[in-house]
């Protein structure tokens, strides 16, 4: 039986472990990155529907990743805010240093 979580805080540890794998880790890294970039364009050009581009791209690597590297269901079908917020803090701490391409 698969646990309930009640906040971020008690969802997170369990987001890392979904995320054990360098693979995984490098194709979220990546399409996060390319999510940033395609907002950005929505912004100088103007064109919100960049942004849905830029959920697309981020969720194709995701998914990559977890069907193809680390081979589990992504947490976005449970927890889809947790794991949007998940996938954010992981991407900036990875930038910052705090989490790295391990495993």
């Amino acid at each position: 039986m698969e646990k309930e979580y009640k906040n971020f805080d008690e969802f997170y540890p369990y987001y890392l472990t979904e995320h054990r794998k360098k693979g995984t880790r490098i194709s979220h890294f990546i399409g996060t990155t390319l999510f940033f970039v395609w907002v950005a364009s929505a912004v100088i050009s103007l064109n919100p529907l960049h942004i849905l581009y830029g959920a697309i791209t981020a969720y194709f690597f995701a998914w990559i990743g977890h069907f193809f590297i680390e081979k589990n269901k992504p947490a976005t079908f449970k927890y889809p805010l947790m794991s949007l917020r998940g996938d954010f803090k992981l991407y900036f701490e990875i930038l910052s240093g705090k989490q790295g391409f391990k495993g």
